[in-house]
């Protein structure tokens, strides 16, 4: 977030001390006055800042009867501070944000400051005797602080040939600000400055005589109070920052641009959290389901081991020898070719049978012993194929019994394509599944059938195994 801004302030001045006539109307012999001031300003949080201040003003001010109790004698005063110098340090307080929290009066900022800090001022005094029984009726005494007896409580400073003369200042105010755009800000800045001298004015009280300087340049004070300045203006701010940004109805966007510390509270910037309800995971879940898989991917209506997907005859009779596609071959004519020409071939066809058991039995039917003992041949001749051996299993029975049971079966297979003489045992691979892979349902005495198995897959020696998933269960 943004932290920085520079205020600028252009207002009217006010003095409070001894030499004044009313508190907010102008004397006889006063004028207005004015000042402009300058403030670099850091947001700590939404609520706390600090500021450094800097003031540049005139003060001006009269007083038509004053009684110096040193000579009893009476004065029509006026003074005149051409140009003052003042910094501070100041700390705010967000006052609205304090005590109403961000939802109330969003786009308005009232802060409470108060800081310390110096002040260099120079004061020129003209006083008139207004005594007609003095000897002086009618005299003018001028009096001006750049001289050796001006007061040095603090310090001074050499400015233009006059002595400035230093003191402490307590700057305290409010300021009211309105946001107008992201970058600007515009407002209006009430100060009261408490400074740590009653001579601002070059007089003290009523121990001050202005003919004799009495009392002026001492430490002497007696019921004066300390002066002070009061400054009220128009402020105009600038919010440094990347990418500033503004909310809009309270509403924020932390990938729109960078807020500012003065107008935002960093929480809202924070995403909330977001919980679920039932509907809503139901609805995500749909909407992100995958599409449904093709059903003919897991059926074997003719149960040639060829899912129907892939299937190009999916009505071959029971126990037919098939081709990759599912076409239905003639293992005698294939064999009957190979013997023929003598030599094996160089591809290996992908050929694909089953053959089925009794319940409960892992004894090869004479029907299947004819099929293997074919393809006990074709293999001889074609040194480039394997068989996959893939048993299966009703559902009739648990799960570790019917995986045993399908792992009988195809070692009962493996036997006999040993025993009937394959050259390289090494190419045949097994693999069982229980009742996992139904190509019909349990529920009729066919399909229980078709369901107790063992699929033969010819493949060539670089394929991968077949392991797509067949059927369903039931």
């Amino acid at each position: 977030m943004n932290t920085w801004s520079i205020t600028g302030y252009g207002g009217i001045t006010k003095f409070f001390g001894d030499i004044k006539e009313y508190d907010f109307k102008l004397g006889e012999d006063e004028k207005l006055t004015g000042g402009w001031g300058l403030s670099i300003n850091k947001q700590l949080s939404p609520i706390f800042g600090i500021q450094l201040t800097g003031y540049n003003g005139r003060l001006m001010g009269s007083k038509s009867r004053h009684y110096s109790t040193l000579s009893q004698e009476t004065y029509k005063v006026s003074f005149n501070s051409p140009s003052f110098i003042q910094a501070s340090i100041d700390g705010t307080v967000n006052l609205n944000r304090l005590l109403f929290g961000y939802n109330k009066l969003r786009r308005w900022k009232f802060d409470a400051h108060l800081g310390a800090g110096i002040i260099y001022y120079h004061t020129d005094l003209k006083a008139t005797n207004t005594n007609p029984q003095s000897p002086d009726f009618g005299d003018v005494f001028e009096i001006s602080t750049n001289t050796d007896g001006s007061s040095k409580t603090a310090g001074t400073w050499e400015r233009n040939g006059s002595t400035y003369t230093r003191e402490w200042v307590v700057p305290a105010g409010l300021a009211v600000h309105y946001e107008l755009t992201p970058r600007f800000d515009i407002g209006v800045d009430f100060v009261y400055n408490y400074v740590n001298t009653e001579k601002m004015d070059a007089t003290v009280g009523d121990l001050t005589d202005y003919k004799s300087q009495q009392g002026l340049w001492t430490f002497a004070k007696g019921d004066s109070k300390n002066d002070g300045w009061g400054f009220v203006g128009v402020a105009l701010t600038y919010k440094l920052g990347k990418n500033a940004v503004m909310a809009k109805k309270g509403v924020y966007d932390a990938g729109s641009g960078r807020y500012h510390l003065r107008w935002a509270d960093p929480k809202a910037l924070i995403p909330v959290p977001y919980n679920p309800t039932m509907d809503d995971a139901d609805s995500i879940a749909k909407a992100n389901m995958p599409k449904p898989v093709d059903p003919r991917l897991y059926t074997d209506t003719d149960g040639d081991g060829v899912a129907d997907l892939f299937d190009k005859e999916p009505n071959t009779p029971l126990g037919s020898v098939v081709s990759g596609g599912g076409v239905a071959m003639d293992l005698d004519k294939i064999i009957r070719d190979a013997i023929k020409n003598n030599l094996p071939k160089d591809e290996c066809e992908a050929l694909f049978s089953n053959i089925e058991f009794d319940t409960d039995k892992s004894i090869i039917r004479n029907a299947s012993k004819e099929t293997l003992s074919k393809v006990v041949e074709l293999l001889n001749m074609r040194v480039n194929c394997r068989i996959v051996l893939v048993g299966h299993t009703d559902a009739r029975a648990s799960d570790s019994y019917n995986v045993a049971l399908s792992r009988r079966r195809v070692d009962a297979a493996k036997r006999f394509l040993v025993r009937a003489g394959l050259q390289d045992p090494s190419r045949i691979i097994v693999e069982y599944y229980g009742e996992l892979r139904p190509i019909a349902e349990n529920t009729t005495v066919e399909g229980l059938q078709s369901n107790r198995r063992v699929e033969i897959k010819i493949l060539p020696q670089n394929s991968l195994r077949s392991n797509y998933p067949a059927g369903f269960q039931r």
